[in-house]
């Protein structure tokens, strides 16, 4: 089985080419190489371009993640369908720029995935680091956990669910910092899963990875109330009397996230 999907400027470089060959040629700076998946930055002219080079994953390790009960991710299939998805229900996220996918064998596919790079932007992990000393202007700060809890929530209604759903892997363009109208990319989505719905479990598992990575940046009850609204979509009355029981779990699983990280009690805590 093969699939590609080649925009500009690959289209016409490759044309007549192979195009897994080609990909294969590519070479930049490095950022994480390990024996099945290499992915790394390069230019074309004056654009630049994250490539992730995928070679196959081999039987041991699919067999590893089943024995753990965890969905084996088998190549840049998952992204590439990921991006998609959040481009159907309009969250922000990389464009594609090259994807191909070819073999049968699940152990043994061949696949890569092209995106362009996302310029002039900053993680929301570093943006917000210190935040709980230096406290930015409320609109700003409002403005952004809305804009994560709307993205969150259109996910999950979108039957997407990231899996490492941090702040780290939500990228602000910086030209929006600020601004009521914040731009924000969600990253790094080669494990997310895609169902028609998506389960009670992994729905917690994002939510509370989220709250988690954003316990030490100084957030108030307020501003948990605020990302419960903006996610939700619903009263916070409804919430409190229909949904607290997700709630619960989502508070339980950041907290144990976060003992076991830092080997103390969380600073913040769900409503």
């Amino acid at each position: 089985m093969i699939e590609v999907f080649l925009a500009e400027p690959f289209a016409a470089i490759w044309s007549g080419k192979d195009p897994f060959v080609e990909a294969e040629k590519l070479e930049g700076e490095v950022f994480r190489e390990v024996k099945t998946r290499r992915t790394f930055r390069f230019e074309v002219g004056e654009r630049g371009y994250f490539a992730k080079i995928h070679r196959g994953v081999g039987c041991r390790e699919i067999f590893k993640n089943l024995f753990q009960f965890k969905m084996p991710v088998l190549g840049a299939q998952n992204e590439y369908r990921a991006i998609r998805r959040c481009e159907k229900i309009g969250v922000d996220t990389m464009t594609v720029s090259a994807y191909g996918s070819r073999g049968l064998n699940p152990a043994a596919i061949r696949s890569f995935l092209i995106t362009e790079e996302l310029k002039n932007t900053v993680s929301l992990e570093d943006y917000c680091r210190d935040w709980a000393e230096n406290p930015p202007p409320f609109p700003e700060k409002a403005a952004l956990i809305e804009t994560v809890g709307h993205m969150l929530g259109a996910m999950h209604r979108g039957g997407l669910n990231h899996r490492d759903c941090y702040i780290c892997h939500f990228l602000l363009d910086r030209a929006t910092a600020g601004t009521s109208e914040p731009k924000v990319y969600v990253i790094d989505l080669h494990r997310a899963q895609l169902r028609p719905e998506t389960p009670f479990h992994y729905l917690v598992k994002d939510v509370a990875g989220i709250y988690f990575s954003a316990m030490d940046i100084g957030l108030s009850r307020r501003d948990l109330l605020r990302f419960v609204a903006a996610y939700s979509l619903k009263p916070l009355g409804f919430e409190s009397a229909h949904r607290n029981h997700f709630w619960r779990a989502v508070r339980r699983v950041a907290h144990r996230l976060y003992r076991r990280e830092h080997g103390r009690p969380a600073p913040a805590d769900l409503p």
